[in-house]
């Protein structure tokens, strides 16, 4: 029985896995090239660029994996490898639209040549603005204008020659009337020699001092006359119109030959038809506005001083809006979108309030997000950022979906807006990278039936990669290029080991190493620093250690807290002796950015009835949904292996002694099966043992997670009250592999201090736990007596012919509101 139980223990070999610091072919990683591949990805990296160089519709990348598994950097590195291309995007412009504002114009030119652009139409507009004036002021315009208005005077002067002739042979004069501000002429009948107003004559008349026949015939002719004034009148306005607009035609004729002239050499440069219709709507509308040249004064008000008005640039509607410059770019761009609001992503289009306060906007207020900057490159936004910010995901799948985009301000009270644009579309060639986790991708995949239609590529990153020598060195090339970029001492030999084996049990498994190489880089500054404290020119192992010691100090006073409370009794905890039902289970508390392990006592207890097993965790509600499943596959074996002639009839109960949080996994079902053996059988169970692993119904002990921090755990509980050489754990043989315990807990087991054993069903572990054998089955369906298995099958017919005989020979009911699971 000894020797059995002595076989099962783990070799101190398979505890850790060693890297041996000899076998690596550098002294220091100074004589290593610095990496220049992607390690531990191949899957991943292969679809990304996969779906990078797919240039089909939809051929979108989601990257997926665990957060801190280096995506973010992977996807920068492959984007800046692959980007590295000739061919600069396109520039973009938005011009005005001069004959419909409201619908800005998109101008395409060759990456580069958008400020071109933009400089020389500032240029035009600069020098049309010197040099229209000038031209309304040179002399040979003067008297080109004088020529028609002196046409306009002696056709005038004529008329009112002529209206004087005839008013004086009538009678009368022409006189200018004051009408406050303005004179304006009026007819009076010349009366002893003076003009006379004709309400003056009536006053006369009235009095009798004038003949009143007289009055009349003169008032009739002065009506008469002034009929005729007002028609010369009209005449000469309409002849003023006439004059007026032959000036402004042959301003316009001027103008549009002078500035044409000047336009013609850009529109030959840039060529386009949207273009050249541009520089034509843009001339065409200074001719129609040719006041913008004349110098504005300020508005005077009689009585008081001018009234100085905000500036107004008249020019502003000629400026170019540069919406995206490519100006010195020689291959796609590469946008990394930190901060992925509705605004940054696309676009957004300002408003300013004007003097009258209200709400205005034109095409220069256009402004570009960072999907249309990307245009001819690559956007990479993470979903998780992205997806909370309102409007996003569904902007972004309409812009995906459709191909272009209609830059428009997110606004949810649109409809408090006074004016709006409709700029012209912008069509998009753009690979969009969003990286998230596996939870959010299958989400996405459940309820968004569009993902898949714009998102057909996943680039899955995996959080560890096989370990063999290739990947050692490539470990090792990675250390030298962190300590390149970051500009660090070198890592001799054993430093490197170090981090290899940190990296090793990071992964959780011998075979593998893993792939979270921002936390590994950490560690790497970490480890530097350790270096130059100590005034080392190469970091070595004792700096890796320290680094990782100092990081676990950083964050366990949580455990320290726990630690504290077993050791003066606040937790219960026995780590000698023997105890009927009682056990020491093993448990891992994660508080986000560390993790730890410590025992917790498990107890059971038994007697007569029909109850079955009570999970008092799950009554209580502080039960979790794995641990309910792991209790009730313990019904599950008890059936299977002591009920096979005859009915399952107990009442048990088992607890977590002084647990006051939820408790959930199935680590700890095989912890509750050798509790309720030994509980059943009346066996103590060694408290010197502790106890992980989950078991099926068939008995057999399954793996578990948190191998090593669960051993480390209890390791650190017993070193705290002494280690007596008895003290152990009993894990899954299946987790054998997954050991990568601490240095001082392997040193331990190497010196008899402490021992870790593995089995692969109870019956193993009970052997272990009580020193007695387990007992194996006999073809007439019993056990070996004495053996716990028989202690426990008589222990169940006794219970069941108990219960019986207390029925008196009837079957007893059930409890009410209880559940029969046994």
């Amino acid at each position: 029985m000894t020797q059995e139980i002595s076989n099962r223990q783990i070799p101190i070999k398979d505890l850790r896995w060693r890297l041996d610091p000899s076998t690596l072919p550098f002294d220091t990683t100074e004589t290593l090239q610095p990496l220049k591949e992607i390690i531990g990805q191949k899957r991943g990296v292969e679809a990304f660029r996969f779906g990078i160089d797919m240039d089909k519709p939809g051929y979108n990348v989601f990257v997926t994996g665990a957060a801190g598994s280096g995506r973010m950097a992977t996807v920068k590195r492959l984007l800046e490898e692959m980007s590295k291309k000739d061919g600069t995007p396109e520039d973009l412009c938005y011009v005005n639209c001069f004959k419909n504002p409201e619908s800005p114009v998109l101008i395409r030119l060759p990456g580069g040549t958008g400020s071109i652009f933009k400089r020389d139409v500032k240029n035009l507009v600069d020098r049309l603005k010197k040099e229209i004036p000038q031209l309304f002021e040179s002399q040979e315009y003067m008297n080109m204008k004088k020529e028609i208005t002196d046409t306009y005077e002696n056709q005038a002067g004529s008329f009112f020659k002529n209206l004087e002739k005839k008013v004086n042979a009538e009678g009368f004069a022409i006189v200018d009337v004051q009408m406050g501000q303005f004179k304006r002429p009026e007819v009076m009948p010349v009366v002893d020699g003076k003009p006379v107003p004709i309400e003056q004559l009536e006053a006369m008349v009235e009095k009798g001092r004038f003949p009143k026949d007289e009055y009349e015939s003169l008032k009739e002719k002065q009506g008469t006359l002034r009929k005729e004034i007002e028609q010369i009148f009209i005449e000469l306005r309409e002849l003023q119109k006439e004059i007026h607009e032959n000036i402004e035609t042959m301003d316009r004729a001027i103008f549009m030959k002078t500035a044409g002239d000047r336009v013609r050499p850009l529109a030959e440069k840039y060529g386009t038809s949207k273009i050249q219709a541009y520089f034509q709507g843009m001339l065409e509308d200074m001719a129609d506005n040719l006041k913008i040249f004349s110098p504005q004064t300020p508005l005077q008000i009689p009585g008081l001083p001018p009234v100085m008005t905000a500036e107004v640039d008249l020019f502003q509607p000629y400026d170019v809006n540069l919406l995206v410059d490519n100006q010195g770019r020689t291959s796609p761009p590469v946008i990394i979108e930190d901060y992925p609001t509705y605004r940054n992503i696309f676009g957004a289009i300002e408003r300013v309030v004007d003097r009258s306060g209200v709400w205005r906007t034109d095409y220069s207020k256009i402004k570009a997000g960072s999907l249309v900057k990307a245009n001819g490159g690559f956007l990479v936004i993470n979903l998780r950022d992205a997806i909370i910010e309102p409007g996003v995901w569904q902007a972004m799948k309409r812009a995906l979906k459709s191909k272009k985009i209609e830059i428009q301000t997110f606004d949810p009270m649109y409809f408090f807006t006074t004016t709006g644009l409709k700029p012209e579309p912008i069509e998009l060639k753009v690979k969009v990278v969003i990286i998230g986790d596996t939870y959010l991708y299958q989400l996405l995949d459940y309820y968004d039936d569009d993902l898949k239609k714009i998102f057909k590529v996943r680039a899955d990153f995996d959080t560890a990669m096989n370990r063999d020598d290739q990947s050692i060195l490539q470990f090792a090339e990675f250390i030298k290029m962190v300590c390149v970029e970051e500009k660090l001492r070198p890592f001799d030999r054993t430093a490197v080991a170090a981090l290899i084996e940190q990296a090793v049990r990071m992964a959780g498994r011998q075979e593998k190493i893993s792939t979270s190489f921002p936390a590994i880089t950490d560690l790497i500054r970490e480890a530097d620093f350790y270096a130059g404290r100590d005034q080392k020119e190469v970091a070595a192992e004792a700096h890796v250690d320290s680094a990782i010691q100092a990081r676990i100090f950083r964050s366990n006073l949580t455990e320290e807290r726990i630690q504290e409370m077993i050791d003066r009794g606040t937790l219960m905890i026995d780590v000698k002796g023997e105890v009927v039902g009682q056990v020491n289970g093993l448990a891992v508390y994660s508080l986000g950015d560390y993790m730890f392990g410590k025992p917790a006592r498990i107890t059971a207890s038994t007697s007569m009835g029909r109850a079955g097993l009570i999970n008092i965790e799950r009554e209580a509600d502080m039960s979790g949904n794995t641990h309910n499943k792991g209790v009730l596959i313990l019904g599950g074996y008890l059936r299977k292996k002591y009920a096979q002639n005859k009915p399952l009839t107990m009442s048990a109960s088992i607890a977590f002694e002084q647990s006051y949080s939820g408790v959930d996994g199935d680590s700890a079902s095989s912890t509750e099966i050798y509790a309720l053996l030994s509980a059943l059988s009346g066996v103590p169970i060694k408290q010197n043992i502790a106890v992980t692993g989950s078991v099926n119904q068939k008995g057999e002990v399954q793996a578990i997670g948190g191998v090593n921090h669960k051993i480390e755990g209890f390791y650190d509980c017993c070193r705290h009250k002494g280690l007596t050489g008895e003290q152990g754990v009993m894990i899954p043989r299946s987790n054998v592999k997954d050991l990568m315990l601490r240095k001082d807990v392997v040193a331990a087991v190497e010196e008899g201090r402490f021992t870790i054993y593995a089995v692969t069903n109870i019956d193993e572990g009970i052997e272990i736990l009580t020193g007695r054998p387990a007992g194996g089955l006999k073809p007439d369906g019993s056990y070996s007596e004495g053996s716990i298995n028989f202690r426990v099958d008589q222990k169940l017919q006794e219970l069941a012919e108990g219960i019986k005989d207390f029925a008196g020979g009837q079957e007893a009911p059930n409890r009410p509101g209880k559940c029969q699971s046994c």
